[in-house]
């Protein structure tokens, strides 16, 4: 979002410093005075900093510094990465193909870039026997050590227990599309 500057007619006080559009000191004026001025150079007057004594306003094309500002935020949102958070669960008396399976989903996760909160879910009178959900969840860390970090200690709430992966800085994140991250047209 483009901060909003006064500009021209918006601009209060009485005294402002002008600061020219190449960067050059014209001094303290009146805020007339400073209007005039842009007026003849076919210019805006724009606030820039109304804190300081006396406002400092500088002489510029209020529109397309707007422009600018827009284009920068654009690129500055493309370079952004969205990292969602993922929950996969298990349960303490999970068979080996079912955990081999929800590992590959959370390496595939990992693989993405997003973060993955494994929950082992207890059942009853399950919750008594939480030592066999922590050796799960330290058994999945263990076997996605390659391409994940653990971020903290597997957390018991309630009947669930839970652990945060986040993927390795050092592995890069494939695309969403399935392509190389630089491929050349």
């Amino acid at each position: 979002m483009v901060k909003e500057l006064r500009v021209n007619d918006k601009i209060l006080g009485r005294e402002v410093r002008v600061v020219g559009d190449q960067g050059e000191q014209l001094g303290v004026m009146t805020v007339a005075q400073a209007k005039d001025l842009a007026r003849r150079g076919n210019l805006d007057l724009v606030e820039v900093a109304p804190t300081s004594v006396p406002p400092v306003c500088r002489l510029m094309d209020y529109g397309k510094y707007r422009y600018e500002q827009t284009k920068k935020e654009r690129e500055a949102k493309k370079g952004q990465k969205l990292s969602l958070l993922k929950e996969i669960r298990l349960r303490p008396k999970i068979g080996i193909h079912d955990y081999e399976s929800k590992v590959r989903n959370i390496r595939k996760q990992l693989e993405e870039g997003d973060k993955v909160k494994v929950t082992i879910m207890f059942r009853g009178r399950e919750i008594t026997h939480s030592e066999l959900g922590i050796k799960i969840l330290k058994r999945a860390a263990e076997d996605l050590s390659d391409i994940a970090l653990v971020e903290g200690q597997p957390t018991l709430l309630g009947s669930r227990i839970h652990l945060m992966l986040v993927p390795k800085p050092g592995a890069k994140p494939k695309s969403k599309e399935g392509q190389p991250e630089n491929a050349e047209d």
